[in-house]
């Protein structure tokens, strides 16, 4: 039945409300890589190498504190092939770490934060989830 009403082909981009969007968007250009891909001069849009975008948009209001396991989405998973690398460029561009890198089955992982507080993480999977 659902086939008869689409697919979903899966996650094209989350959204982050930014207090200066074109400011975050840089960032995320220039310390990780990401291409500025769309601006309507008010929201971008920035996209990785695997064609995952992050939409940032103005934000309206106040930021309301938010811990790891606060309602809502919490944080976005940066997948990459080299850790070591990725993790020593990062440090090198100042960014915030959120505790030491760990690891578990293989899988390494480290969380950091963009400049408007944002939680990301790095991730390096021994082997992909099924």
């Amino acid at each position: 039945m659902l086939e008869s009403l689409g697919m979903i082909k899966g996650i094209e981009h989350v959204a982050i409300a930014s207090v200066n969007p074109e400011r975050l968007a840089r960032w995320y250009a220039d310390t990780l890589g990401f291409v500025i891909n769309y601006s309507s001069g008010r929201a971008f849009f920035v996209k990785a190498a695997n064609g995952m975008m992050i939409e940032i948009i103005p934000a309206e209001g106040e930021r309301a504190p938010a811990t790891q396991a606060s309602p809502g989405l919490r944080h976005i998973a940066l997948a990459v092939d080299d850790f070591d690398a990725v993790y020593r460029r990062l440090q090198a561009a100042q960014v915030e770490f959120v505790g030491e890198p760990t690891e578990s089955k293989g899988n390494r992982v480290v969380f950091f934060k963009d400049p408007e507080g944002n939680l990301l993480h790095l991730l390096q999977r021994a082997q992909p989830l099924p």
